[in-house]
C-alpha cells in the first residue's frame, strides 16, 4: 500500500502514483477543513434539531415508520411504501436534473459537483445486508428516532447496532476488498 502524501491536496491529484488511488478516492469523501474547524454558538444547531424533528412528524403521519406498513411492504401486500419510495425516487431525478440544467449553485454560490461512483460488489453485500436489517427490524436508519420518539422504546436496540455496525466499518474499512 502506497503511504499518503503530507500535502493530500496537492500531490494527490497531481502524482500519477495516486491518481485513482483507493486513498485518492476517499480523501474525496472527508470533510472540508473549513466546515470542521468553524465556531458557532451552540444554539446555531437548533434550526437542525427543528428539522429533524419536522421530518419525524412526517415521516410518523405518512405512517413510514409503521413496522406493520413496512412488512406489507415485503410481502408484496400493499403499494403504500413503495409509493413513497417512488415518489422520492421521482422527485430526487427531477430536483438533480434541474441542478444540472439551470446549474443551480447552493446558498452560498459554490458549484454544485456530481461525482460518478464506481462499481463494486460490496455495494451488493451492503444493499443485501440492509435489505435483511430492515426487514428484520422494521426500520431503516431515516425513521429510527421518529420510532423511538413515538415510544418504541425497543428500537433502542436497533439503534445501538447501527452505531455499533456504522463504528465497525469505519475500523475496517481499509480492510475491506473492494
Amino acid at each position: 500500500m502506497i503511504d499518503a502524501p503530507k500535502d493530500k491536496k496537492q500531490r494527490v491529484i497531481t502524482s500519477p502514483e495516486y491518481k485513482h488511488s483507493d486513498f485518492e478516492v476517499r480523501s474525496l469523501d472527508s470533510q472540508c477543513v473549513n466546515a470542521s474547524e468553524k465556531q458557532v454558538p451552540f444554539y446555531y444547531n437548533f434550526k437542525y434539531m427543528l428539522a429533524g424533528i419536522l421530518f419525524g412528524v412526517i415521516l410518523v403521519k405518512a405512517e413510514v415508520i409503521s413496522w406493520f406498513r413496512i412488512q406489507e411492504m415485503f410481502r408484496l401486500e400493499s403499494f403504500h411504501m413503495y409509493g413513497v419510495i417512488g415518489t422520492a425516487v421521482v422527485v430526487g431525478a427531477i430536483s438533480v436534473f434541474l441542478i444540472k440544467k439551470l446549474n443551480i449553485k447552493t446558498i452560498r454560490g459554490e458549484v454544485i459537483d456530481f461525482q460518478d461512483k464506481k462499481f463494486n460488489k460490496g455495494q451488493i453485500f451492503g444493499g443485501l445486508t440492509f435489505g435483511l436489517g430492515w426487514a428484520i427490524t422494521g426500520a431503516c436508519p431515516g425513521p429510527l428516532f421518529a420510532q423511538l420518539g413515538t415510544g418504541v422504546t425497543v428500537i433502542a436496540v436497533t439503534i445501538l447496532s447501527a452505531i455499533a455496525g456504522t463504528w465497525v466499518y469505519g475500523k475496517f474499512r481499509d480492510r475491506l476488498p473492494s
